[in-house]
């Protein structure tokens, strides 16, 4: 019984890691005060497709909203250079609704995982097995850090072989292919600025799955053993 206790503290602290990843994604993206303005400054974004910083900004705020499904379209009018224009053609709406589906896809998921990791720690304290769920919980960080370090040093090695195969994976169409002369989307978030994100959205994971291993490994001790 023992074996069946500690399988559920590991599975509940996968479910936690999982909350953890897809909200260390929405701080960065979503909550990084300036995050992408200084991205934008980084890579001279502004002056590729001679746009305004605040207009910019704008349009990234509707589409970030558009993302989280709190706005119904990304049909955005903006100014480049001197003239007045819808900021997203045809295809790039096509690709960032599909975006939009993994964003939603992600919010479900963070949300059951989050419903079954309470639902499994409140059983196991209520049975008073915490040195079990606590001791899971480290476990399932430790092997969810090996994979995230893993994958880590597979994306440094080799970023656009995994970026397209990452979009091959989850895109079941051609439209996130895009041509950096038509397509301004593409010149607002160009390479650079996935692997500064990736970087940011890895530190906030790997910070806050250290803090959660911390509180875990004190808890775990706390308790006496043999209950």
């Amino acid at each position: 019984m023992t074996l069946v206790y500690k399988g559920l503290g590991v599975l509940a602290g996968l479910a936690l890691m999982i909350v953890l990843l897809f909200s260390s994604v929405e701080f960065v993206i979503y909550h990084m005060d300036g995050y992408f303005e200084n991205e934008y400054n980084k890579y001279q974004v502004t002056q590729a497709i001679d746009i305004e910083m605040d207009d910019l900004l704008l349009v990234t705020e509707k589409m970030m909203d558009y993302l989280k499904g709190s706005r119904d379209n990304l049909i955005i009018y903006t100014k480049i250079g001197n003239q007045e224009r819808e900021f997203f053609n045809t295809k790039e709406k096509k690709h960032m609704a599909d975006v939009q589906k993994l964003f939603i896809a992600a919010q479900s998921l963070r949300l059951k995982a989050l419903l079954f990791a309470v639902f499994v720690m409140g059983i196991l304290l209520f049975l008073k097995k915490g040195s079990a769920l606590f001791y899971g919980i480290q476990w399932s960080i430790a092997v969810f850090f090996a994979g995230t370090g893993l994958l880590v040093v597979l994306v440094l090695f080799n970023f656009n072989h995994y970026f397209t195969l990452f979009h091959k994976i989850f895109f079941n169409n051609n439209d996130w292919i895009l041509n950096n002369k038509t397509d301004l989307l593409i010149n607002i978030v160009p390479e650079g600025f996935f692997r500064d994100t990736a970087f940011w959205i890895t530190g906030v994971f790997g910070t806050s799955a250290l803090i959660v291993w911390g509180i875990s490994w004190f808890l775990a001790k706390g308790i006496k053993t043999g209950e």
